[in-house]
């Protein structure tokens, strides 16, 4: 961004703030000029360390300039160095709004796909920077590795699993919980844990931190007395996406939900070892409508959301997992129960709904508080 334009975006967001507009306008804004603000300072970093700059104030390189007079810890230094050379060899993003945890993504792609490849999908890249989370971002980047380095991915799998150790050490009045898992188990252990940690409720005074704590006690507490939990008659599951025609091709490759790109050695390992549900994407698949002849969503109607939601909560920037299957049409006004007029929920943004701070449009799914369109997530 131009020194001119970064100007002109400053001068309109103060003279938004001026204007008393409300927290959510002055939020935007404040947040559209922080990311300027810091696409140019790296763009800034790069010039200096073009042009040597940081010599003429007696500093023997750009990193110990930024520490010693911006007071920048290694790390933001860091960042702030990558991100300038993320800008010289991908010079589109300098016209782009996004943050600089969003830029830093891009650099990994640069590192770890390649400049090339991360060019070829250039524009699908920025257009997911532009609607998402930095770490939704992050997930793409690494599917984009993962098809560039399939050997790669094969090798790092192979080392996961010499790696795996678990120990528990009794600390104090506790235990300590240290190891490392293998990208299966792994899996398995983060798809209970969220499924089992979701809060209470608005008034649910628990850390993120605690729920998952409690999660793991309840857990184990079910396992002891009679096997594992399950919910609303499903049992947790990982959940795997597959090209048909992957499951027999060597080279075929998968996605984990919550880890990532499989290669075809884990993919068969858990087809092997696995209850299997399926659900297909295309084509003939079990029946998932029951009309108006009952209220509660079917166990398959109950899969097929998760599946279509990610096993996330479909209200507006929620992360957490799915607890309630919604009729987007109320069951009690004649809605079905059929698959399009089902939306997967967690309790909090359940509640919001009925109470009307959230409405759904029955048309488009779209999210509405009042007449304001609100982007989804699920």
């Amino acid at each position: 961004m131009s020194s001119g334009a970064l100007s002109r975006r400053l001068r309109d967001t103060a003279d938004l703030l001026d204007t008393y507009a409300p927290t959510t306008d002055a939020l935007r804004a404040l947040q559209e000029a922080k990311n300027a603000i810091e696409v140019a300072q790296a763009q800034l970093v790069a010039e200096m360390v073009d042009q040597l700059d940081h010599e003429t104030e007696g500093y023997s390189s750009p990193r110990a300039w930024l520490r010693g007079v911006l007071r920048l810890d290694t790390s933001a230094a860091g960042s702030l160095l990558a991100a300038g050379h993320t800008l010289r060899v991908l010079p589109e993003l300098d016209d782009v709004s996004i943050s600089l945890a969003h830029l830093r993504q891009f650099t990994y792609a640069v590192k770890h796909a390649g400049i090339e490849p991360t060019r070829g999908c250039l524009h699908e890249l920025i257009h997911v920077a532009a609607v998402a989370e930095p770490a939704d971002l992050h997930g793409i980047v690494r599917q984009l590795r993962d098809a560039v380095y399939p050997d790669a991915l094969e090798q790092a799998w192979i080392k996961g699993m010499e790696r795996e150790d678990v120990k528990l050490t009794p600390v104090g009045e506790g235990w300590h919980l240290t190891g490392f898992l293998n990208a299966t188990t792994g899996a398995k252990l983060t798809t209970l844990l969220t499924s089992m940690s979701a809060p209470t409720g608005a008034d649910d005074p628990r850390t993120t931190a605690q729920r998952r704590v409690d999660a793991l006690e309840t857990l184990l507490d079910g396992v002891l007395r009679s096997g594992l939990p399950e919910d609303q008659g499903i049992r947790p599951h990982l959940t795997i996406t597959v090209d048909a025609t992957d499951i027999t091709s060597p080279a075929g490759t998968a996605h984990l939900l919550g880890f990532g790109t499989l290669p075809n050695t884990a993919l068969q390992e858990l087809i092997c070892e696995s209850d299997i549900t399926p659900l297909m994407t295309h084509g003939p698949h079990a029946v998932l409508d029951v009309g108006h002849t009952r209220r509660l969503a079917t166990k398959h109607q109950r899969k097929a959301v998760n599946a279509r939601q990610h096993h996330t909560c479909a209200g507006p920037g929620c992360r957490s997992p799915i607890i309630h299957v919604h009729h987007i049409i109320y069951w009690s006004d004649g809605g079905p129960t059929d698959l399009n007029n089902l939306i997967g929920l967690c309790p909090r943004c359940h509640r919001a709904v009925h109470r009307g701070a959230l409405v759904i449009d029955p048309d488009t799914r779209q999210f509405t508080t009042g007449t304001t369109p609100l982007a989804r997530t699920g």
